[in-house]
């Protein structure tokens, strides 16, 4: 039973990290709007999102190579849940299956900060 006590004030540095929390304080998100996005799938989302980008150009996405980049969009989101739902850099590292170091790198290069 000791070990229970010692995992539950366990606390590492993404602990208090929460990307939702993180909207919620820049006014980006509010309960209403969670309810509404979680009956949404993945696809009706980045689907919708594209669609409102698009409109402000006249529905013109020409020559911007978004089939392309879309690993980079996707791998920045995976990188952005992991350190919210991990305590620290090495559990979300390993929550993904990659070496910290490779994890550090994805950080940088996205310019993601906790």
């Amino acid at each position: 039973m000791a070990w229970k006590k010692k995992l539950k004030s366990y606390r590492g540095k993404n602990d208090s990290y929460s990307f939702r929390n993180k909207l919620k304080k820049e006014k980006k998100l509010n309960d209403t709007f969670e309810s509404i996005l979680n009956t949404l799938t993945l696809e009706e989302i980045i689907s919708l999102k594209l669609e409102l980008s698009s409109c402000y150009i006249n529905n013109r996405l020409y020559n911007i190579p978004i089939y392309y980049n879309l690993i980079y969009i996707v791998r920045e989101a995976v990188l952005n849940y992991a350190l919210s739902a991990t305590r620290t850099k090495a559990d979300a590292a390993r929550f993904l299956g990659i070496d910290e170091s490779t994890f550090k790198s994805e950080l940088k290069k996205f310019n993601i900060s906790t």
